[in-house]
């Protein structure tokens, strides 16, 4: 081959081999997103931005927003709660991003709303769902359904499905997730003709529940609400089991991660809980994602992590709508989303910033996860 051809080639092959980024010829949009990816809640950080960053290169493969390619920014909070406003001053000062996706644990998306608000940086969470989230600020989103929500479907799943007619609610007092949860649960489960029998609280950092579920145990129940995270109710429900108890135990979202069967095994059937999707769902979109996936990371896509790529495509179909890339106006497009094709459902923002969903109830057996059902209020 004569000298003179190779430079077209090699500059072709670059072409064609480099990422879908180095096409566009415009600055990246920077988005920020505030994750958990060290810490106690560090699988829902990770997938969470999993899920943003295929959504991410999806869109760039797409063509970007507007012509220009989407570029994500993460930051590690270490899932504590005084790391956030460091972080969020990372991302709004020195990474100079429009908008923000983050947090997923409700803490610690309530502690990065002052600095979202000040600097008028939109912040889109992707599962929050602590009701009083989205009351902190106008520049605060979600594409979760609330507490509200879940915390009705869960009593109304014990009382019509599990038969449960007397509850023990054990509940991490430093959590604004888990406090919440259990309070509306409450609420919820009396109305249907329920009786909470006790209430006991532990730390997130505690190690050892033995004190906590001989008080639980102690009063009789036939129902284990655990409305904290996956780390703390894997321990939980291994405690109670060797203490004797055998009946179902339920919960939130807050329990969604590969952790929880590592740690609680077979201890964990008869469980249930709320969430935001199945893996087991045969919608070929979600079947699709699924797929994909686990072929780029290697495992079954958590609700983490598709709830992170359905807040990013919120977040993308926003910052195309505004026409420019300030604060403000993506914060206007946000408030206008309707219809938007998620994996987890058409999500439409309604007045109070949050998305009204479809909830799934997932159980497991063998240690493993399976669809429930689907479940409306």
């Amino acid at each position: 081959m004569r000298l003179g051809l190779i430079a077209p080639i090699v500059s072709a092959l670059a072409a064609f081999i480099a990422p879908p980024s180095s096409v566009f010829a415009a600055d990246p949009i920077k988005i920020g997103h505030l994750a958990s990816l060290t810490g106690s809640e560090a699988t829902f950080g990770q997938s969470t931005d999993r899920g943003i960053t295929m959504a991410a290169e999806e869109r760039n493969a797409a063509g970007g927003i507007n012509g220009r390619p989407v570029e994500i920014v993460t930051v590690d909070d270490q899932s504590k709660n005084q790391e956030v406003n460091n972080c969020m001053m990372k991302l709004i000062q020195q990474d100079k991003v429009v908008a923000i996706l983050g947090e997923i644990a409700s803490s610690n998306t309530i502690a990065a709303i002052p600095a979202a608000q000040r600097n008028k940086i939109p912040l889109v969470t992707p599962g929050s769902t602590n009701p009083e989230v989205t009351k902190k600020g106008d520049y605060v989103f979600r594409v979760c359904y609330t507490d509200i929500v879940q915390g009705g479907a869960i009593a109304g799943f014990a009382a019509k499905r599990l038969d449960a007619k007397r509850a023990a609610i054990i509940t991490d007092q430093a959590s604004a997730y888990s406090i919440n949860l259990s309070r509306i649960f409450k609420q919820e489960f009396e109305k249907l003709g329920g009786k909470v029998v006790i209430e006991v609280s532990y730390k997130k950092t505690d190690s050892d529940y033995n004190a906590q579920v001989r008080q639980a145990l102690g009063a009789k129940p036939d129902l284990l609400v655990l409305t904290g995270y996956y780390t703390n109710i894997g321990n939980i429900v291994l405690t109670a089991r060797r203490a004797g108890y055998t009946g179902p135990c339920i919960g939130g979202d807050g329990w969604d991660s590969d952790a929880l069967y590592q740690i609680g095994g077979k201890a964990l059937d008869n469980c249930y809980f709320t969430n935001h999707y199945s893996p087991d769902d045969p919608n070929p979109r979600i079947q699709d994602f699924v797929k994909k996936y686990q072929s780029k990371y290697g495992s079954v896509p958590d609700a983490m992590a598709v709830l992170g790529y359905d807040a990013a495509l919120v977040l993308f179909d926003a910052v195309a709508r505004a026409g420019e890339t300030t604060g403000p106006k993506i914060r206007d497009a946000l408030a206008t989303t309707k219809n938007v094709q998620a994996l987890s459902g058409s999500i439409t923002i309604d007045k109070e910033r949050n998305a009204q969903k479809e909830i799934v109830i997932v159980g497991i057996k063998d240690g493993k996860r399976y669809l429930k059902e689907l479940w409306k209020n």
